[in-house]
């Protein structure tokens, strides 16, 4: 039978008084008290109690498949995380990551000391910035009719409406080519602007459409790994990149906490029961 009290585990950090600070002024998913559980170290835990029948392995699927309850779960981690790593480095854990009790938790601490140290270590005074390219081809293509019909106008005139046609698609293909092309240039620039600053790269699949809805398609999903002295350099470097009458479109976002950069620990579900 399920415990009717888990434990989710937000993130680790190895400064338990800063946490502590987290834990008084935040509250976790649907409103729960935060607090920290110690492990060897120096090594602490933010976690917070849930659910058990809710948050169960055979019933936790059924959560993160209801979008409205996925999104309120994922602001809830994500707030927790946020203020952790706004007060001290802090290590993302996996979203929807729940333990049975504390005596779990602390020998996860344990089991993964060396790896947890390791990270915060590596990621100590260090954010991360996401960094996308869009390339807005429709854009191109719909003023590519135009330059068509000039072109058509300054020939003999004996063009058919068929090969009119013929003549305005090819435009707006070379149009959509062009803007491929400047995408793709823009891309690798924003590769070797950022090698400036950052000391690592994470690439992420492009996302999808209905992500990138008015800004274009999505060619470039990266997350780089950046000194926080250096995020303003870092940002204004990139954001140069930016060309709008090209249909190249670049965004800067953070900082963040470095979620693309904290492990495997860091994405999708874990129950330990």
């Amino acid at each position: 039978m399920t415990d009717r009290v888990l434990l989710y585990v937000y993130a680790v950090g190895a400064d338990g008084a800063a946490l502590d600070d987290v834990a008084r002024d935040v509250t976790g998913i649907d409103g729960t008290a935060l607090r920290c559980v110690a492990g060897p170290g120096g090594l602490t835990a933010l976690v917070s109690p849930v659910d058990g029948h809710r948050f169960a392995e055979e019933a936790l699927p059924a959560q993160l498949e209801d979008l409205e309850r996925l999104e309120a779960i994922a602001r809830s981690h994500h707030g927790v995380v946020d203020a952790a790593f706004a007060r001290t480095t802090a290590l993302p854990l996996r979203l929807a990551t729940v333990y049975r009790d504390e005596e779990r938790v602390v020998a996860m601490l344990t089991e993964r000391q060396v790896s947890f140290s390791s990270l915060l270590e590596t990621l100590h005074g260090q954010v991360e910035m996401g960094v996308k390219v869009y390339a807005r081809a429709p854009a191109a293509a719909g003023r590519a009719p135009g330059a068509v019909e000039a072109a058509v106008a300054a020939g003999d005139g004996a063009d058919s409406p068929g090969r009119a046609y013929l003549q305005r698609r090819r435009a707006q293909r070379r149009a959509v080519d062009d803007v491929y092309r400047s995408a793709s240039a823009a891309a690798d620039d924003v590769t070797r602007r950022a090698e400036r600053h950052a000391s690592a790269r994470a690439m992420h699949r492009p996302q999808q459409n209905a992500w990138s809805a008015g800004r274009g398609e999505n060619v470039v999903n990266d997350a780089y790994l950046v000194p926080a002295a250096l995020v303003d350099a870092f940002r204004a470097d990139i954001a140069a990149l930016a060309d709008p009458a090209s249909g190249v479109v670049v965004e800067v976002t953070g900082p963040w906490a470095p979620y693309s950069f904290a492990g495997a620990d860091a994405v999708s579900a874990e129950v330990r029961v």
